[in-house]
């Protein structure tokens, strides 16, 4: 909430710049135009992206969580990730076993 409050004061100053910039004997429109772009409204989208990139994380966690129990719910698998919980045997490793000769 407290986010919302600095981009609006941040765009309200940068759009009296603007205006100012618009207004002055010898400034233009294109340099008020400008003049919001590069101190408002590029700087205030930086911030604003950067500061939402844990949130956009934790969606995209939950959203492969829950594809992952959907996936299992469909399987018919158990919603455990206990070991040997799945009914099925383990796996045998990469390497066999070693062997002591008699």
């Amino acid at each position: 909430m407290f986010i919302h409050l600095v981009v609006i004061a941040w765009l309200y100053v940068a759009v009296m710049m603007a205006v100012a910039e618009a207004t002055a004997s010898n400034g233009t429109v294109l340099g008020a135009i400008f003049t919001f772009l590069l101190y408002g409204l590029l700087p205030v989208a930086l911030v604003v992206y950067l500061l939402a990139t844990p949130a956009r994380r934790r969606a995209a966690k939950a959203r492969e969580a829950k594809a992952q129990a959907d996936a299992r719910a469909a399987a018919g698998a158990p919603a455990s990730d206990a070991p040997d919980q799945g009914g099925e045997a383990p796996a045998a490793g990469p390497v066999a076993p070693v062997r002591k000769e008699p």
